[in-house]
């Protein structure tokens, strides 16, 4: 009990002093945050229980507030140290809780009992702790608790509870108020989650959220806010079980089961839910197997009352975890078996606007990470419809980043088949806040706006998540003291400041760019001769640096890199085949019209027009042939991610063999066969093989309704479609014939290997050769959703123009006398090299890499349909495309470093034909199509050696060889960069392949 208050003048270092008896030299005071430490030292170090006794007998007696500043926060608690003069570290610690003084005091007593009588005997009161107390529920016991982390940071605490009144009419509730002060101001991306994760971890009652102010220590006004969801993760796991989530049931079940010592795996087939009870602990392998009535009597009471949406039937099987069979199985049934409304998927729900299965669905796609998400409490999903316009609200203790969220989001939108919604507006802010830190938007119809759209207003609590909440400040203010004539005379002066302002700044800014004077100067002052003069000595200095610099690259290109051998080859023209494959059509004389239809009509394939696809106009070097492609299918990439993020199998670090995984076992489900042909391979084959055109071409060729996927992948190597062959696909789920697409670069033994190094370090690669990789789940959404539009493209072709004559004919000029034009490619390559040696890179980017990370196909990079394909529209044209990519040669292409066809990549390619050997798989492998640009001599040598490698392989039962490297060296249309295909070569290539005679084609 305080009931002593000493004089308010006396000091922390006094009051200490006078309290241990030690010198006021030898005390040393400090506060932060809610804590305050005290260091007691001496020519001997002070006697730690004498010293506790002392200061313990007076914090009781004592309110150390007093002491303190007044506007200093509550101290919650005493670090006492004591060490001997001169020493850098203290003999010994104590932190006292000053609300358990008495049990500190009673603590030191029996110690100090036990040193005067040298017993061992081990004497105090029991001290509890801050957590403990502070889930009861007490705002002082959580301000301890907390303070325990942010005090370290100079933070102090306070906490309080006060009610407050919802909107809708329901009883007052209690809202936590957690008050931070600090003589800085901490980032909120600092606390946030350190506040959100021990607050949760309290899982404390009565609490639906918790407010979190930071203010500046002299500040009146608040630094920022910050809302914490305090729901149990009980609950939020049965939000998500009640929508059929896996992991969620799984986390349910599994809580229920341990007091039986049962662990449990669950995972989702169809509509019918696999649930193996295993023992929980069994290392040697003893343990009985779960008992079947109590397993039964636990596990059917919790799914009947979580009935989960679209889940008919479940089936329990006891087990022990190295078992290949059950001991026993039971079937049970569902509520989604007798009710209709538990019986409709998540996704159809979404499809009909279903707000509830949309939040779900979204929640889910921006929380992969189930064990974040009931630390922290995730992203939220907040939505609102209005105009037509789908509102979604993105926020979290930390602001979701655009790049995080937006992209994911609208993918899949463009899949739902909502109707009345014509586009999609995206925000995300830090929880707590109303106003959005950012906003994206997309429009899924086309819109006549007169106006700019405002952006909605979300309530900050999930109370009022359907309610736009108008603020105070926004209500119109009303004078009706002013006259019509006060306000017009008013508007008029501000509009003549304004105009009168921006005529000054923009007649300075053109006098100070020398390029105009003032129309009432004289001539004198026009034709300044002194301007002239400094003009022509800084054109001289400036040509003169010009030549010296030309003088220093030329003799350094011809020190450093040696005279490269250019060989004069000539390339072969494009065969009759090629110009066959373009698409015939009577080209026009004469360019269309500017003002031409903006209707959205399609023109015909032999007409031009001056839009595009993307509705905007077209340039003068719109093409003048229209290629002939498959139409452009469904993308699947929000399904994959949904699929992936869904599935029991764990990943293998490489995105999208994760993804193209999910779709596969999609298929599989589906169909219940596996396709009749399966393309594998890299990049190359993930754009260069169409299946809907090669299935359309085997049709035409006497094999019709031919399933094809593609299972491309980036950056994929030998080692890679080995591994995805041979352990994780089963035999059963391999077609009868595989198209391998790929070339040279996926054989080199010498380089790096970094997918499949990223790959063998995944959890989903040990698992794969361990044969325990659970079944994907791939049938929680339908294959089929909305179609999505067609992907834009801005059809590109060389530019032919009198400038480029001209330009021409300078460059020539200049090469006559410059010493490093002629090296200019060499000079790049250099400065290339030097500047990445100096970022501590290894080498210059691959030739590949520079084409994946294209900033104008960055969203198609990723657009794969759901047949595996990813179509690309672009034209590779050499003018454009070198104007943002570098020129990277054969000897610097990474791809090809320390080329050899030995190797590793040698004995993965052997163990894939001994294998589809012994399956009876036909391999065929296509050397597919490169550009002239790309080949250059290194390539072309390299490429000899592959196509000698491969031809003493093709004596080999089961593997054909094709070779298509310089099938179209020079029509640029086909690809879309020197080494990937688009759309249109992929569509020649699948035609090519289905004419081949020798391709044993399977037949149905």
């Amino acid at each position: 009990m305080k009931t002593v208050v000493p004089d308010r003048q006396q000091s922390l270092v006094q009051w200490v002093s006078q309290a241990t008896g030690i010198n006021t030299f030898g005390v040393k005071v400090r506060l932060r945050g809610n804590d305050l430490h005290i260091l007691c030292e001496g020519t001997e170090c002070p006697q730690r229980w004498r010293t506790l006794s002392d200061l313990l007998q007076a914090l009781q007696q004592t309110n150390l507030d007093i002491l303190t500043n007044s506007e200093q926060t509550s101290i919650y608690q005493v670090f006492v140290y004591g060490r001997r003069k001169g020493e850098q570290r203290p003999s010994w610690c104590h932190r006292v809780h000053l609300n358990q003084i008495d049990k500190h005091l009673d603590q030191v007593q029996q110690a100090l009992l036990a040193d005067s009588e040298k017993s061992k005997q081990s004497g105090g009161a029991l001290i509890v702790s801050n957590e403990s107390l502070a889930r009861q529920g007490n705002p002082e016991a959580i301000a301890r608790y907390l303070s325990e982390t942010l005090s370290t940071l100079g933070v102090s605490v306070q906490a309080k509870i006060k009610l407050y009144k919802p909107k809708n009419s329901q009883p007052e509730e209690n809202r936590l108020w957690i008050f931070c002060q600090s003589s800085y101001s901490p980032d909120a991306s600092l606390l946030a989650e350190p506040i959100a994760q021990k607050l949760r971890y309290l899982k404390l009652s009565g609490y639906q959220d918790a407010v979190i102010v930071s203010q500046v220590s002299g500040e009146t006004v608040p630094d920022w806010l910050l809302r914490v969801d305090l729901t149990p993760p009980e609950v939020m796991l049965k939000e998500w079980a009640r929508w059929g989530d896996v992991q969620a049931i799984a986390r349910l079940l599994a809580e229920v089961l341990s007091g039986l010592k049962v662990g449990v795996q669950v995972s989702l087939k169809e509509s019918t839910l696999h649930i193996f009870c295993i023992p929980a602990f069994d290392p040697l392998g003893t343990a009985p197997i779960p008992d079947k009535v109590a397993c039964l009597e636990a596990i059917l009471p919790q799914l009947e009352a979580i009935a989960p949406q679209a889940i008919f039937a479940a089936t329990v099987y006891g087990q022990k975890a190295g078992d290949k069979e059950p001991t026993w199985i039971d079937w049970l049934s569902l509520p989604a078996a007798n009710y209709p409304a538990f019986a409709i998927s998540p996704l159809d729900l979404a499809n009909t606007g279903d707000e509830p299965a949309l939040v779900f669905l979204l929640e889910r796609l921006l929380n992969p990470d189930l064990d974040w998400r009931l630390l922290t409490g995730g992203i939220r999903v907040l939505i609102l419809n209005k105009n037509g316009l789908l509102h979604i609200m993105c926020d979290a203790p930390v602001c979701p980043q655009r790049q995080q969220v937006a992209s994911k989001i609208t993918q899949f939108i463009r899949q739902l088949k909502i109707s009345g919604i014509m586009g999609v507006r995206i925000y995300g802010r830090r929880a707590g806040n109303k106003e959005p830190f950012w906003h994206y938007g997309v429009d899924l119809e086309h819109r006549q706006r007169l106006v700019p759209e405002a952006t909605p207003e979300f309530a900050a609590t999930s109370i009022y998540i359907n309610d736009l909440v108008t603020s105070e400040t926004s209500e119109p203010i009303l004078r009706p003291d002013l006259t019509t004539e006060e306000v017009q005379n008013f508007v008029t002066e501000v509009a003549r400041d304004w105009i009168a302002t921006a005529s000054s700044t923009a007649r300075k800014f053109l006098l100070k760019s020398q390029l105009f004077t003032e129309s009432n100067e004289s001539a004198e002052r026009n034709h300044d001769v002194q301007g002239i003069k400094i003009a022509l000595v800084w054109g001289t200095l400036g040509l003169l640096l010009t030549l010296q610099t030309d003088w220093v690259l030329g003799r350094i290109i011809a020190r450093t890199t040696p005279t490269p051998k250019v060989a004069s080859a000539t390339l072969p023209s494009p065969s009759s085949e090629e110009k066959a494959s373009l698409t015939s059509g009577k080209n026009q004389s004469e360019k269309t019209t500017f003002f031409s239809s903006t209707s959205k009509t399609k023109s015909p394939p032999n007409q031009s027009s001056v839009f595009n696809a993307s509705e905007f106009t077209q340039s003068d070097d719109t093409p003048k042939n229209n290629l002939a492609a498959a139409p452009l299918k469904e993308k699947a990439t929000a399904t994959a991610i949904l699929l992936a993020a869904r599935s029991q199998m764990p990943s293998f670090n490489v995105r999208q063999l994760d993804e193209q995984l999910a779709l596969y076992k999609q298929r599989l489900a589906r169909t219940g066969t596996p396709p009749d042909v399966l393309i594998i391979g890299s990049s190359r084959a993930l754009r260069g093989v169409d299946p809907a055109a090669l299935s359309k071409a085997l049709a035409t060729q006497g094999y019709p309704n031919l399933d094809v996927f593609n299972f491309g992948i980036n950056g994929a190597t030998a080692q890679v479609v080995d591994f995805v062959i041979r352990h994780v696909l089963e035999p059963s789920e391999l077609p009868k014939i595989i198209i391998w697409a790929d070339g040279a670069r996926a054989f080199n033994g010498g380089r790096e290997d970094i997918t499949f190094k990223s790959l063998a370090a995944s959890v989903g690669y040990k698992q794969a050769f361990q044969k325990t990789a659970t079944t994907a789940n791939s049938n929680d959404l339908p294959e089929n959703t909305v179609n999505s539009k067609e992907q834009k493209t801005n059809e590109e072709k060389q530019e032919i123009s009198t400038y480029e004559a001209v330009n021409q004919s300078l460059n020539q000029a200049l090469a006559s006398v410059s010493a490093s034009y002629q090296n200019r490619d060499q000079i790049k390559s250099l400065l290339q090299k030097q500047l990445l040696v100096f970022g501590n890179n290894q080498t210059v980017a691959s030739q590949k890499q520079l084409t994946d990370g294209t900033s104008d196909e960055s969203i198609s990079q990723q657009a794969v349909d759901f047949d595996g394909f990813l179509p690309l529209s672009i034209r590779f044209n050499p003018a454009r495309y070198y104007q943002k990519h570098s020129r990277v040669p054969g000897n610097y292409d990474n791809d090809y470093k320390s080329f050899q066809v030995e190797g590793q990549q040698d004995t993965a390619f052997q163990e894939v034909l001994q294998f589809t050997q012994s399956q009876k798989i036909s391999l065929v492998f296509v050397n597919m199509p490169l550009t002239a640009d790309y080949l250059d001599p290194v390539r072309k040598q390299y490429e000899q050696q592959f196509q000698q490698y491969m031809l003493r392989l093709a004596a080999n039962p089961n593997f054909i060889y094709r070779d298509l490297s310089q099938q179209w060296p020079k029509v640029n249309d086909f690809f879309s960069d020197p080494s990937h295909l688009n759309r249109f070569g992929a569509y020649e290539v699948s035609k090519k392949l289905a004419n081949d005679p020798m391709i044993p084609w399977p037949v149905k």
